[in-house]
């Protein structure tokens, strides 16, 4: 079956329903199996462990590319949120702009992102400076965001 979604920061899948479709590569730049301080299972385990900036896939490879990337840019090493979530390294500007693009690289023209975020440590506003577009539509008004954006067809 032909793989036609990427996440590609997939952690340990929390939001999808099947965290095996068929369809689907998940993509993560760790791996990681670990108990949590409450005792659940935090298992990240990517069928390609490779960073967003420099995605291994040719252009327009991809119908969906899911984009979840670390949100946190303050987080202790060993803390249960710097497991589940990851942390942005120092230059998180860079990397986040260097993921949209790449994200976009692999979508196939008219391709849908599907950008999740949440502003607890860093705002919305200062995220989507780094996008190469605007977003179609999403929800503005909670504090974890989704956003869908499309990438203009050829």
């Amino acid at each position: 079956m032909k793989k036609l979604i990427l996440d590609a920061c997939c952690g340990s899948r929390m939001f999808w329903f099947n965290r095996q479709h068929p369809k689907a590569i998940y993509m993560d730049n760790r791996e990681l199996e670990d108990t949590l301080c409450d005792g659940r299972k935090l298992i990240i385990k990517p069928d390609i462990v490779a960073d967003f900036t420099k995605m291994p896939f040719k252009d327009n490879s991809f119908r969906l590319v899911v984009f979840d990337p670390p949100h946190l840019t303050k987080a202790g090493n060993a803390s249960w949120l710097a497991k589940k979530y990851g942390v942005l390294g120092v230059n998180w500007q860079e990397g986040l702009e260097d993921g949209f693009n790449e994200c976009f690289r692999v979508l196939e023209p008219n391709g849908i992102l599907i950008f999740k975020w949440n502003e607890d440590q860093v705002k919305l506003s200062e995220v989507l400076k780094l996008a190469p577009q605007e977003p179609l539509f999403g929800d503005k008004r909670s504090k974890t965001h989704w956003l869908v954006f499309m990438k203009e067809g050829e």
